[in-house]
């Protein structure tokens, strides 16, 4: 990865990077499972609560100028509340809760040893902050026999499961988006994946 460079954003520091970001998030989740319609003014609005929260990670990859892969966090309290309502509900404390939002990264720059990068740079940022003792992300969860399932596609559960997190079909947000060749927004369960920020700790 000697070609690649990073770069760690905080608040509003990651102002100046919506635009590639906002660009890069709607190419990768243009893919499956995602399958997002993308519109960059959405994107634009969206990454303002990463500006606007002053403890909040974007973690960037770069390929010379080109931003090839991202990985964000904030605490779960500057989140809005289609994200924070289930956690609260299944009795967690926001306060105490790191929140991981996307982890995207272009086709081919995968395999390279980024995924466990990303969580990484996020664990990490988490646990300096002090206070929190979750880390969390949530993932679409599509149909197995969805048309647009790819024939090869192999879930990241197992990547998930080997960085300590469990899955918690108890914990689900729900989120509308257009779908690739939709007329209109429909809604996605998503399922929260939760961690103790220190594992060895009882």
């Amino acid at each position: 990865m000697s070609d690649l460079v990073f770069e760690c954003r905080h608040g509003e520091d990651i102002a100046t990077r919506i635009e590639p970001l906002a660009a890069l998030r709607i190419r990768v989740f243009r893919e499956w499972p995602y399958l997002y319609d993308g519109d960059l003014d959405y994107e634009r609005d969206y990454l303002k609560t990463y500006v606007n929260a002053e403890r909040s990670l974007a973690f960037l990859v770069f390929d010379g100028d080109d931003l090839v892969g991202a990985t964000t966090a904030l605490p779960l309290v500057d989140e809005e509340a289609a994200f924070r309502a289930p956690l609260e509900q299944a009795g967690f404390d926001p306060e105490r809760v790191f929140y991981f939002g996307e982890s995207i990264l272009l086709p081919e720059y995968r395999g390279r040893g980024l995924g466990h990068r990303f969580f990484d740079e996020r664990e990490t940022w988490a646990a300096e902050q002090g206070g929190f003792d979750t880390t969390c992300f949530c993932a679409v969860q599509r149909p197995a026999d969805h048309p647009a399932r790819p024939a090869n596609y192999k879930p990241l559960d197992e990547f998930w499961r080997s960085r300590g997190y469990t899955p918690r079909p108890d914990v689900m947000a729900h989120y509308a988006w257009p779908d690739v060749g939709a007329d209109e927004e429909t809604e996605k369960p998503l399922m929260f994946w939760t961690r103790p920020l220190r594992p060895e700790e009882p």
